[in-house]
């Protein structure tokens, strides 16, 4: 069951339907985002963590000292440079995370990783994939994290603290006339972020609306000129390089806002992935947005 609809109600659901299915199966044995049941005789000690999102979350619930691999796309906390790297966290290579001796690999939830994991459970190791699309999935990964590393207490608290700051926001958005935000993801072909990203969260509890707020799918691939007909009031650039080099293409000047160098740009780790660090990349956001309204 996946929750989008980033509401105090909804994602006050996820943590109790999860605390239901953990008092139900019991703390040694938990389904993950697959149907998968993970079942630990004790909490690991040797964790291999094949995405950004979950690496994040391990050191922040207090269970980094027990990371033993990452992906090489792994780069937040910064101590996550110290750790070995297996490579890639889809499709990835299994002798590679063999070499590391883990009681407990932790994956993305894609078919991709199916191989894997099925060889991994065959030696014994056990795994535990999720998704982390938006901000209900993430907390849903931190309360399962949590129990599975026995770290309830840290995870939630840092989940109710989540909950808090997320209701602060929706409770000082503004009801005035909200900005359109265009975010483009991929530019050849268009791809553009849609309502199930926690991308398009970030925006909305900032202040503004996502132009492709009416698609149902985290990233979607679209044509120039469905981008055009959606006349975004500005472009959000998340980027540590500033604006791409696909604005200055002449096929993208004929979206207005690109044409007429309506952007906003943000920079940090924290617009890459759904993480605690959210109510910091909103607030930078709603920070941008008022800037550009003030021009």
């Amino acid at each position: 069951m996946l929750l989008r609809n980033l509401t105090i109600p909804a994602v006050m659901a996820t943590v109790l339907l999860a605390c239901e299915s953990r008092e139900q199966q019991g703390e040694g044995s938990l389904v993950d985002d697959t149907g998968h049941h993970v079942s630990l005789a004790r909490p690991p000690t040797r964790i291999v963590s094949l995405a950004p999102g979950h690496t994040e979350l391990l050191f922040a619930i207090g269970a980094g000292d027990r990371v033993v691999g990452r992906t090489r796309w792994c780069d937040y906390p910064p101590a996550v440079d110290a750790i070995p790297s297996v490579g890639d966290g889809l499709n990835p290579n299994v002798e590679s995370i063999l070499a590391r001796n883990p009681d407990l690999v932790v994956f993305y939830a894609s078919p991709s990783n199916e191989p894997a994991i099925a060889r991994l459970e065959q030696l014994g190791i056990a795994t535990v994939s999720m998704l982390t699309d938006d901000l209900a999935d993430f907390i849903r990964a931190a309360d399962l994290l949590g129990t599975l590393t026995s770290e309830k207490d840290r995870s939630d608290s840092l989940i109710g603290w989540l909950q808090h700051e997320v209701s602060t926001f929706e409770a000082t958005r503004s009801t005035e006339t909200l900005p359109t935000v265009l975010m483009v993801a991929w530019d050849n072909p268009p791809i553009v972020i849609g309502s199930t990203s926690f991308l398009s969260q970030i925006v909305e509890l900032a202040g503004a609306r996502n132009a492709f707020a009416d698609v149902d799918r985290p990233s979607l691939t679209v044509s120039i000129e469905t981008i055009v007909e959606r006349d975004a009031d500005l472009v959000l650039i998340a980027s540590d390089s500033g604006i791409p080099a696909w604005a200055e293409r002449p096929e993208w000047r004929v979206v207005p806002a690109v044409r007429d160098r309506r952007f906003v740009v943000v920079t940090g780790t924290e617009f890459s992935r759904p993480s605690f660090r959210a109510p910091d990349a909103i607030r930078r956001v709603r920070t941008v947005l008022q800037e550009w309204q003030q021009r």
